[in-house]
């Protein structure tokens, strides 16, 4: 059984490459809405911000959310400023907990947003793999000889 499990091991940038294309499809799926929906939408959105105490410029909030949810979910789909696109992501789900929090939507209504928190925090620190246009464009590192 633990020989399975080691044989496993070798698909971990496969396991990395599955997970982006998951998590950043859904993003996109969920972001794509909430950036065409308008001004409208973004206000009702940066309103999460209220949370937080900041109580100015919801549209801009919301218009950053649409934002990060919708080109963070491309560029964790592609690798590409992966671990930038994860810091916002996380920043992104920080913010939508306390507001699900607040709307009393519990810990079951906010349990999706703390999910996808320690999902992209876990991904800052694991990074792209190998299947991923940051690999790609990865500076090559000299070798000493």
């Amino acid at each position: 059984m633990i020989n399975f499990f080691t044989f496993l091991d070798k698909y971990r940038n496969t396991g990395l490459l599955i997970l982006r294309i998951g998590i950043g499809g859904m993003f996109l799926f969920h972001g794509y809405p909430k950036l065409i929906g308008g001004v409208e939408q973004w206000e009702k959105l940066g309103t999460a911000m209220t949370n937080l105490g900041i109580h100015f410029a919801p549209a801009f909030w919301g218009f950053m959310s649409a934002i990060a949810e919708f080109f963070g979910g491309i560029f964790i789909i592609l690798g590409l400023f992966f671990r930038p696109a994860c810091i916002f992501l996380t920043i992104n789900m920080i913010v939508a907990t306390p507001m699900h929090l607040g709307r009393g939507d519990g810990l079951a209504g906010a349990s999706h947003a703390i999910e996808d928190g320690i999902v992209f925090l876990s991904l800052i620190l694991i990074g792209p793999g190998n299947y991923s246009l940051d690999k790609v464009f990865e500076p090559k590192r000299k070798q000493n000889i």
